[in-house]
């Protein structure tokens, strides 16, 4: 860790914990800085607040009380969920205050390169990708995972060594935060419409999307999927050297040509290959191939492992197989977008889809194309009857509603023959029936593994 003298005997608030604000605070103390936290759940409830006070660090907790901008900070490190819409923060804003997430933090201390990689879909995957195609051939070090996968992003640069790759998963609400984060390496997925709620408009959100390459040089590298002319017309306005993949054409980088995967004209392996299904699965792939050919990682290392490489957990995920059925797991796929890529990966005439979820007002008629051809869908939740109607447009043949994703299971495969595939991709958010994605997806695969236990 580079022991930066910044912050020494300098107040310094972390607002809201969870795990980034925790690692923030612990981190500051260490290096010198007047800490205080505050959090909005109460101190009973807060036993993250509670383990900081007994390293001596200052809480409050309870709301977000505006007085404390009386206090002279120096600094302000925001928890990356709480938008900027926030009185306190829109207040220190309006002082000038600086207000940092804790990846600009991380990125101060780190004495390794920082691979960063955002994007509207395909993140978590193209992550965990580089971060196994980096330590294919690793001599020395580790690439380690950091940021929005799971691992927060100044703990993991406290541990790094100069030996190892930051590979660090970025949203927009981090990224909204950084004043001098420098990635040597940058990889844009994509780009689409989201989280308008928090960022008010497309524009901002796209500026905060593009705000990764702000601090990059000619010697830094940006790779950008070059399947997006907006991505292509905003590549005109960095001074990183632009390293393109694309699906549609050959480019000067990574790209996919009568479904055989090359890197600047070297062959690499035939997409099918691939541990993961899905036209997306194959940009991920090729944006994660360009940044381990910049780092070196043989041909024969990238092929071997992204040949093994089944999924994140609850994106595409290959989770087993009962009696010749294949089933996959994208609870995960959470908006119609991404249940459209997940169903451009499978043999429409054998493939059965679980999908339905949280009713948020919105039609399902964009999905009707790719439910064209499906042998079977099971519906489930508060939006069971608007994708029936979806369903039934796309002239899908056999259409069933049931309560939930566990009977959901139970009836695909009583349904399903011999080398069908069954996948979950809802199309919707799980809060109607279930806390969060996860656990949805969790319900799924129990479910499978009580057929596969059945079936022995």
């Amino acid at each position: 860790m580079n022991k930066i003298k910044n912050y020494e005997n300098k107040k310094v608030l972390v607002l809201g914990l969870a795990k980034s604000g925790v690692s923030a605070a612990k981190l500051l103390h260490e290096l010198g800085a007047l800490v205080t936290v505050n959090d909005f759940k109460q101190f009973d409830q807060n036993p993250e607040a509670q383990d900081l006070l007994t390293l001596g660090i200052r809480v409050v907790t309870g709301g977000h009380p505006i007085e404390l901008l009386d206090e002279d900070f120096s600094l302000i490190v925001k928890n990356p969920g709480i938008p900027y819409t926030n009185p306190l923060v829109e207040k220190a804003v309006n002082m000038g205050l600086p207000v940092i997430t804790e990846v600009e933090l991380a990125s101060q201390i780190a004495e390794c390169p920082i691979v960063g990689i955002t994007g509207t879909n395909g993140k978590t995957t193209t992550t965990t990708m580089i971060g196994l195609l980096l330590n294919a051939d690793r001599k020395s070090g580790t690439a380690r995972l950091a940021g929005n996968i799971g691992y927060p992003a100044s703990e993991v640069a406290e541990k790094a060594t100069p030996q190892d790759d930051i590979v660090m998963e970025l949203s927009s609400f981090q990224l909204m935060g950084i004043q001098t984060f420098h990635p040597q390496i940058a990889v844009i997925t994509n780009i689409y419409e989201a989280h308008l709620d928090y960022h008010g408009s497309r524009a901002d959100y796209v500026h905060a999307k593009w705000e990764i390459q702000k601090n990059m040089q000619s010697n830094d590298f940006l790779v950008l999927n070059w399947n997006q002319p907006e991505i292509q017309k905003l590549s005109q306005t960095t001074k990183a050297t632009i390293l393109p993949f694309s699906t549609n054409e050959k480019v000067d980088g990574a790209y996919l040509e009568e479904d055989n995967i090359y890197y600047k004209g070297e062959f690499i392996m035939p997409a099918t290959e691939l541990g993961v299904p899905g036209s997306h699965n194959i940009e991920n792939a090729l944006a994660a191939i360009c940044v381990a050919k910049l780092k070196n990682i043989s041909t024969d290392s990238i092929r071997q492992t992204l040949k093994v490489f089944t999924g994140v957990p609850h994106r595409t995920q290959y989770v087993g197989e009962v009696a010749g059925r294949k089933f996959y797991n994208d609870s995960k796929a959470t908006n119609i977008l991404a249940t459209e890529m997940a169903l451009s990966g499978f043999d429409h005439s054998s493939l059965i889809l679980l999908a339905g979820g949280l009713d948020r007002g919105n039609e399902f008629d964009e999905l009707i194309p790719s439910l064209r051809g499906i042998k079977a869908i099971i519906l489930f939740g508060e939006t069971k009857d608007k994708l029936l109607h979806a369903a039934k447009k796309a002239d899908v043949k056999s259409i069933q509603l049931t309560e939930n994703v566990q009977s959901a299971v139970r009836e695909a495969y009583d349904f399903s023959e011999k080398n069908d595939t069954i996948l979950l991709s809802p199309a919707c958010a799980s809060w109607d029936q279930y806390p969060n994605f996860e656990l949805r997806g969790e319900a799924f695969i129990q479910t499978m593994q009580q057929l596969k236990d059945i079936e022995k």
